[in-house]
């Protein structure tokens, strides 16, 4: 097995933090608050890559040997980009939205070591079956959609009776392209 060196996980994301264990990498969390605003102009994909190295921004003046893991997913639909929703019921639009159709989940990942940065992103197709409103309205209940872009979480209960099928990496829609993440950790090691 190929030594790593400490990586610094700045995400509260219990998702990003499971992930990590079951890839067996030893990681601690460090979380800074970071302004998550970005320039209209940019596509998904630059979006969720320019809030992540602005997240790894945060960390550059006081970095040691470490390697700071930060990660940013978005969803979108068209040319809507949903974030988190700011209710129960904008989680409910959000669904409703979503359901019955395709649209991409893109997660951009930022590697910081040694004032290097190491950008990149990928992108998954999500098709959803057409969900009813009570299917909608409970999710929205029972679980907390309130912390995930595009107000589901893949893993729970709406992505096991709603998808239909994925193009792309289901690590990726949970929120940490980890085929990806552990190749470019492996350049670091």
């Amino acid at each position: 097995m190929v030594k790593l060196p400490s990586i610094i996980l700045a995400s509260k994301s219990p998702r990003r933090q499971e992930l990590l264990r079951l890839m067996d990498i030893d990681f601690r969390v460090v979380l800074k608050d970071v302004d998550e605003s970005y320039p209209a102009h940019l596509s998904p994909e630059e979006i969720a890559v320019y809030i992540a190295s602005k997240k790894a921004e945060a960390f550059d003046e006081e970095l040691g040997d470490d390697i700071v893991l930060t990660a940013d997913t978005i969803v979108c639909i068209d040319e809507l980009i949903l974030g988190k929703p700011e209710s129960p019921e904008h989680a409910v639009e959000m669904l409703t939205l979503l359901s019955g159709r395709v649209h991409r989940v893109v997660t951009g990942v930022c590697l910081l070591n040694k004032h290097h940065y190491n950008k990149f992103f990928d992108v998954s197709e999500v098709f959803f079956r057409k969900l009813t409103e009570h299917e909608i309205r409970s999710y929205v209940e029972q679980y907390q959609p309130l912390d995930k872009a595009g107000s589901y979480g893949i893993q729970e209960r709406i992505g096991l009776i709603g998808l239909e099928k994925i193009n792309g990496s289901y690590t990726n829609i949970v929120g940490l392209p980890t085929e990806k993440l552990y190749q470019q950790l492996l350049k670091l090691a």
